[in-house]
């Protein structure tokens, strides 16, 4: 089986803009940007999508969220407010198919997002 795009940037085979960057997780600057800051984080480990989860990935997907808090810190959104979107499948827009947290701030926010 091939690698998806994100495993290539894990593995450096592609040199993304990274933002943060720890032992379990990359986070990038999305190429599509749909606000001022968009920020994805991507854990290290393949998983392909949400319904792939189990037990064993619990502690991943917490410091997804953490290592987003501190990334909406450094790019000083965090006070103003942020958005954390993960899609699965098809119909809500997964388009790589290894899991992956969207950080979106620098701008207001509508309800419902789509």
């Amino acid at each position: 089986m091939a690698k998806c795009i994100f495993c290539k940037m894990v593995d450096g085979e592609i040199q993304p803009e990274v933002v943060y960057e720890d032992e379990d997780i990359l986070a990038i600057r999305d190429a599509n940007p749909q606000s001022p800051t968009h920020v994805l984080l991507i854990p290290k480990e393949h998983i392909a999508t949400t319904n792939d989860l189990d037990d064993r990935n619990v502690d991943i997907v917490g410091r997804l969220y953490l290592a987003a808090k501190q990334v909406a810190a450094d790019e000083g959104i965090a006070e103003r407010g942020y958005r954390m979107v993960m899609n699965c499948n098809p119909e809500a827009g997964q388009s790589v198919y290894h899991i992956h947290l969207h950080l979106l701030g620098g701008r207001p926010m509508n309800w419902p997002p789509g």
